[in-house]
């Protein structure tokens, strides 16, 4: 059998090796992860959502601090209308991101970074241009449009410079998705570089409605592949959701795949921005403890460990300080749920919200566990010991054994400590 490293992936002047590892946010897709990727010749990527919480946390800057008290007086108002992002301390915070973690990179590989479109931000055009440009000032490889259908987003950066330099690509989850941005780009003659294509086993928000379980990632696949051939499009498809081995891999790239996109199993690697004791609660996870639901203030079904601490916490809104999901009009669909739930148990210090929940702290605080479809498998993958806890996986670990493992076999790490001090 095959394994992944006799396939390349070629994207503009770069060979690479066939594997990309998503970008998870909120920093779960740390630099040091992404870096690991690209020193191995393949594709890594940071992600932007809740850039200034990031760069507070890795660099001491005092973005978070400066919104909050530039609107503290608005806290407890129901209007966020008014909570808008410095724009300037939003490119600040992106360039210091991404600069910081392209001045590191070594290796033939590239670095990308992930912006979401659902990141409205009270200002949905006016961040997201902000962000992508920034990114691109910053000397970013490549940026992946996630979480929407991104429509006018290229239009947004015709005018950088980089436009046409920078690896642009789209996560797309069926055909017409990609059909509809195509159509929509078309006036700009300029194609993405890369289409991923992302099933509905992946983790996070999910490109399907609760009917997900009814499609196929292979299927989709297929036909995207088939229509790009009819239309005599060269452009790389990289399967996503679902991908657990190396001959996963194989058989997509096989069937004309240039790469694949892999997220779950880096999620239990020392490289990535989970807590380590959070990284211990996937390797327990079992199959009945994953679950997708609509919690997610985006309007997205989520896929996550149904036990994570941020279901049902009804935590005030921190849109002063944060503010990521408030739409154009300053509105999320949390605020109404808190506010109803506040209103029906007056005088409840700490009420319970469980059909949405206030996305931006809970995963600034890491209490909202996403996770793929085959988390459960991911105690298989290496060593358990004597206390119970699971031995961290390195990032080349998990790289190496997807690019030259065969036969559908996951190789464990050598023995070794469980966490480090």
């Amino acid at each position: 059998m095959k394994r992944l490293d006799d396939f390349r992936m070629q994207m503009g002047r770069h060979e690479l090796v066939p594997i990309m590892v998503g970008g998870m946010g909120v920093d779960i897709s740390s630099s040091d992860l992404a870096l690991e990727a690209a020193r191995l010749g393949g594709v890594g990527h940071i992600s932007d959502a809740m850039i200034k919480t990031v760069t507070d946390r890795r660099y001491k800057t005092k973005y978070v601090k400066a919104k909050q008290a530039l609107y503290k007086l608005n806290v407890e108002s129901d209007d966020k209308s008014l909570v808008k992002f410095d724009l300037g301390h939003l490119a600040e915070a992106t360039r210091l991101h991404v600069e910081s973690t392209m001045t590191r990179k070594q290796g033939s590989g590239l670095v990308f970074i992930n912006c979401m479109e659902k990141l409205t931000m009270n200002a949905p055009k006016e961040t997201l241009k902000v962000r992508m440009a920034s990114a691109m000032d910053a000397g970013i490889d490549g940026i992946t449009l996630a979480a929407g259908l991104h429509l006018g987003s290229f239009a947004l950066i015709e005018d950088h410079p980089r436009f046409r330099d920078v690896k642009l690509g789209i996560i797309v989850s069926s055909l017409r998705a990609l059909q509809l941005f195509l159509k929509k780009n078309a006036r700009l003659n300029r194609l993405p570089d890369y289409i991923v294509v992302e099933g509905p086993l992946a983790g996070g928000h999910l490109g399907f409605g609760m009917d997900w379980a009814q499609y196929d990632l292979a299927t989709i696949v297929a036909e995207i592949l088939a229509w790009m051939k009819a239309e005599q499009l060269d452009i790389p498809v990289l399967p996503a959701g679902g991908i657990f081995t190396g001959s996963d891999a194989v058989r997509f790239l096989e069937m004309g795949g240039a790469g694949v996109q892999v997220a779950t199993r880096f999620t239990v690697t020392k490289e990535c921005g989970l807590p380590d004791d959070v990284k211990q609660e996937y390797f327990k996870a079992d199959e009945d403890d994953i679950e997708v639901n609509q919690i997610s203030p985006t309007g997205y079904p989520m896929r996550m460990i149904k036990s994570s601490p941020g279901i049902g916490d009804g935590i005030r809104p921190n849109c002063e300080a944060y503010g990521y999901l408030l739409d154009s009009n300053g509105k999320c669909a949390y605020i109404t749920s808190y506010n109803r739930e506040v209103a029906a148990h007056p005088g409840v210090k700490r009420i319970s919200v469980m059909d949405k929940t206030c996305l931006c702290t809970q995963m600034r605080n890491f209490d909202i566990w996403t996770c793929g479809q085959l988390t459960w498998r991911l105690k298989d993958t290496t060593h358990r010991h004597a206390d119970g806890r699971f031995q961290l996986l390195s990032a080349e670990h998990v790289f190496q054994d997807y690019q030259f493992s065969t036969d559908d076999k996951v190789n464990l790490p050598e023995a070794g400590v469980v966490l480090a001090d």
